[in-house]
């Protein structure tokens, strides 16, 4: 299970604990969701995961993740992003305890509503 690739393995005393991307996919969608200023996640037409704008690079250094969004009308695109980066390697990092490489903020548009 340690070459899979759409699991990330942390090795314990008693064992490995094994963590499915989509976990990890999900857990960034709700970082994401709770940013001031989000209007939604995009749709990727290839999507490897269940969640919704996300998309996942795993290998042994740790994670990266790539978040499509789109932004509220009347926010600061880079501050909402940095806001989004933070909220995310927090969360991923503090609830499996797996390092986040990257987070990359790719602003789809901004919604009116």
């Amino acid at each position: 299970m340690g070459d899979n690739k759409d699991y990330m393995t942390h090795p314990e005393e008693l064992g490995c604990i094994h963590i499915s991307q989509d976990v990890l996919a999900s857990i960034a969608a709700g970082a994401v969701a709770e940013v001031e200023g989000i209007s939604g996640m995009m749709n990727l037409a290839a999507k490897k995961s269940n969640a919704r704008g996300v998309r996942l690079s795993v290998d042994d250094d740790g994670a990266a993740v790539d978040l499509f969004v789109m932004i509220r009308y009347g926010y600061a695109i880079p501050e909402v992003a940095e806001k989004i980066q933070a909220a995310v390697a927090n969360a991923i990092e503090s609830m499996t305890g797996f390092a986040v490489k990257a987070v990359n903020v790719h602003v789809g548009g901004v919604s009116f509503q």
